[in-house]
């Protein structure tokens, strides 16, 4: 059987169209003055090749020099650099243009035009796809909107969407097309850029209006997001004819299978939305949860970013938040007790120790005035009189640790200017060198015991 019978009619005959108005374009441009022309996009071509490369260099070496320079700034630096070729080959294809235009008949100077308008139409092209946020959707819209745009320009594009239309599969009454399948790629990507743009802007006006509170605008960002970018792709797909009622049955079964094996993961996305609507975490709050002792840096969809002093970043499933037992220093106000425990001599006044620990803990800088500090015995010790000094901070993401330290070395301050001693647990060891008295010392033992 003859391979070409093989083809579908359908592409057969859209290729042989699309030849056709190739082969059309291709005999226009063998005549002189268009060939001349051609011969001069080319050189143009190479010509901003070699000039991209000279103003890169200098156009770089000024942004890093530049100090103070916002991230928007850099972001459009790096998108002119990499768009540079593309700029000085239209740029010099109109200067050539407008000179052709005075000097010679406007029929010698269309393809320059002609190019001009294809470098334009391609810089719209990258500076909108560079807007995409997922690189891989951002690609395949950018490529295809440049073809599209260049076979518009060059007369290609009936033939272009008759050879794309023609690229299909079916199953049962559902047709699905290279045609389409780039149509929905480029709308969902144009709609999503849209609700990007969109849900940046909200986000900022919900994270600057002090009346929201911080665990009521994560999720009121979750909503905006969720929502801005399902109804995105929802209304792409469906404006270029996808129709979506046959996904609802396969993305049930889907649901039902991936439930056994999504368990922990829906358990976590659960708790994440209760942590967001009873405002028992919020980002600031500082928790401790087992051996972990920091503050939230951001509640995520499926797990909290809480970060320890010593810059280490825990991810702790939102699961754990709510079946674990967590003590959040910050929930209801940020005035947070300390503890200390010391000790002293039996022979120092227990009065005197008391005020003086008092006036130690008023000496440091975070401990709160206006919230007096205590110090009670809680006992006697082997070695001293045990104390307890109780005092208040408001600010326990600057640390707890520290503040004791200065605390205790308030303490050791006042107790040396004051002639107060710290105990310390001592032994009185007698050793017996004479053999005949440790004789007589276990004999002795041993009648006593006996009687």
């Amino acid at each position: 059987m003859d391979p070409i019978n093989q083809i579908n009619p359908e592409i057969l005959d859209a290729t042989q169209g699309l030849l056709s108005q190739a082969e059309a374009f291709i005999m226009s441009l063998i005549v002189p003055w268009r060939l001349y022309q051609l011969g001069g996009i080319i050189t143009i071509l190479v010509l901003a090749w070699v000039m991209r490369g000279f103003v890169s260099r200098r156009l770089m070496a000024w942004a890093r020099a530049q100090e103070g320079m916002k991230k928007w700034q850099l972001r459009i630096i790096v998108i002119f650099d990499r768009n540079l070729t593309l700029l000085l080959f239209t740029l010099l294809n109109w200067m050539v243009f407008w000179v052709m235009q005075r000097v010679t008949w406007p029929s010698r100077s269309q393809l320059f035009e002609v190019a001009a308008s294809i470098g334009i139409a391609l810089l719209i092209v990258s500076v909108a796809g560079r807007l995409i946020g997922n690189r891989f959707i951002g690609r395949i819209v950018t490529w295809g909107a440049s073809i599209w745009v260049v076979a518009l320009i060059l007369g290609f594009d009936t033939g272009v969407l008759s050879f794309l239309d023609s690229l299909a599969v079916t199953f049962g009454d559902f047709r699905l097309s290279a045609l389409t399948v780039i149509k929905a790629l480029i709308v969902t990507g144009i709609l999503v850029t849209g609700a990007r743009l969109l849900t940046r802007g909200a986000t900022n006006r919900i994270r600057k209006n002090p009346d929201i509170s911080p665990s009521m605008q994560v999720l009121a960002i979750k909503g905006i997001q969720l929502f801005l970018f399902g109804g995105a792709i929802f209304i792409g797909l469906k404006a270029v004819g996808f129709d979506l009622t046959g996904l609802a049955v396969l993305s049930g079964a889907i649901g039902v299978g991936l439930g056994f094996g999504l368990q922990k993961v829906v358990s976590n996305l659960v708790s994440g939305i209760i942590i967001l609507l009873d405002k028992s975490i919020k980002p600031g709050d500082v928790i401790s949860l087992g051996d972990t002792f920091g503050w939230i840096e951001s509640l995520g969809a499926r797990y909290v970013s809480v970060v320890t002093r010593d810059g280490k970043e825990y991810l702790i499933p939102n699961e754990d938040l709510i079946t674990g037992q967590v003590v959040n220093w910050s929930h209801s106000d940020e005035f947070v007790r300390l503890d200390l425990f010391f000790g002293t001599a039996y022979s120092d006044d227990p009065h005197l120790v008391r005020k003086l620990a008092i006036e130690a803990a008023g000496r440091v800088n975070r401990v709160l005035k206006d919230r007096p500090s205590v110090c009670h015995i809680v006992g006697f010790g082997d070695s001293s009189v045990d104390y307890i000094l109780r005092f208040w901070i408001k600010d326990p993401t600057d640390g707890l640790t520290n503040i004791k330290g200065n605390v205790y070395l308030a303490l050791w301050d006042i107790f040396k200017e004051n002639n107060i001693s710290i105990p310390f647990p001592q032994r009185e060891v007698k050793l017996l060198n004479d053999p005949a008295e440790s004789r007589r010392a276990a004999f002795g033992a041993a009648e006593g015991m006996g009687s």
